[in-house]
């Protein structure tokens, strides 16, 4: 069943010239860990506010097309309300982080919707101990590292328990080991609870083994859809410029000098060093 479902979707910010997207048709099933990528500008980030309402309720602007969460049609529903379906978290956690405590930002949201004070504690405490910040809860957001922030925006909307997570390049202003804590975080989410995680990376090194599913954007169009394997092996996936992970690049570049690897194509380096051994071993 799809969880996410756009239909011809077409989308022009005020004041613009042309389409930021254009005749986007996709399906994201639910439980999926879906990558999006392709080059800066392509975008990317205008598809994720058409997923929770920002587009069309806040950005007004043109949409032709139409989208469906979980069943909901966008247009239709409130931002408000979809919020209980799909969490977006932004490339920079300082835009949605600004009470004075680490407890108190993972509980707004809830707090808005009038819930029972103590459903409140029970969700915020979870969310917290899930994402590894429980100890830093009393603890202003602007006194934490980078990773930690990006950590309490997850735990936010979490602690909403939607059915989709929606993340916007969560790791740009990291480091790539702050950045493989984040992942991991997030493919346990998908993994343990089942959560649907919509992801928009440029990091496919560190992303990719995670996906089931990746959609590659370039100029507002879908262009390529499908299994991360084939689709980052692919010619066409290296023509448009997206940095397919350098493991998949050496597979490509040892297959084309003759030497004979594994038929599966590695999405990391640990797949690639496992592969190399193996070769080795038949020498």
């Amino acid at each position: 069943m799809a969880v996410i479902e756009t239909k011809k979707l077409t989308y022009t910010y005020p004041g613009g010239t042309k389409p930021s997207i254009r005749d986007v048709s996709i399906k994201i099933e639910k439980g999926e860990f879906v990558l999006i990528t392709g080059p800066s500008g392509c975008g990317k980030t205008t598809l994720c506010r058409c997923f929770n309402g920002l587009i069309p309720h806040f950005y007004q602007g043109e949409l032709k097309g139409e989208v469906f969460v979980t069943g909901l049609k966008v247009a239709e529903h409130p931002i408000y309300e979809l919020a209980k379906h799909v969490g977006l978290v932004f490339q920079n956690p300082e835009n949605q982080l600004f009470a004075l405590s680490v407890e108190k930002d993972v509980a707004f949201g809830l707090e808005n919707l009038g819930m029972a004070r103590e459903e409140i504690r029970k969700r915020v405490d979870w969310a917290m101990k899930l994402t590894g910040i429980y100890e830093l809860r009393e603890r202003a957001p602007n006194e934490l590292s980078g990773g930690q922030q990006q950590r309490v925006a997850i735990a936010s909307v979490l602690a909403m328990q939607p059915e989709v997570i929606v993340l916007d390049e969560p790791t740009s202003f990291l480091d790539p080991l702050g950045a493989k804590k984040i992942f991991e975080v997030i493919y346990e989410l998908n993994r343990k609870l089942g959560i649907t995680v919509v992801l928009v990376e440029h990091r496919l090194d560190l992303t990719a083994r995670y996906a089931d599913h990746i959609i590659i954007i370039d100029n507002g169009k879908v262009v390529l859809e499908g299994k991360p394997r084939e689709i980052l092996s692919s010619e066409e996936t290296r023509l448009i410029g997206v940095g397919i992970p350098k493991a998949t690049r050496l597979y490509q570049i040892l297959r084309k000098d003759g030497v004979k690897l594994g038929g599966t194509v590695p999405l990391c380096s640990e797949e690639m060093a496992a592969m190399l051994r193996e070769a080795l071993k038949t020498q």
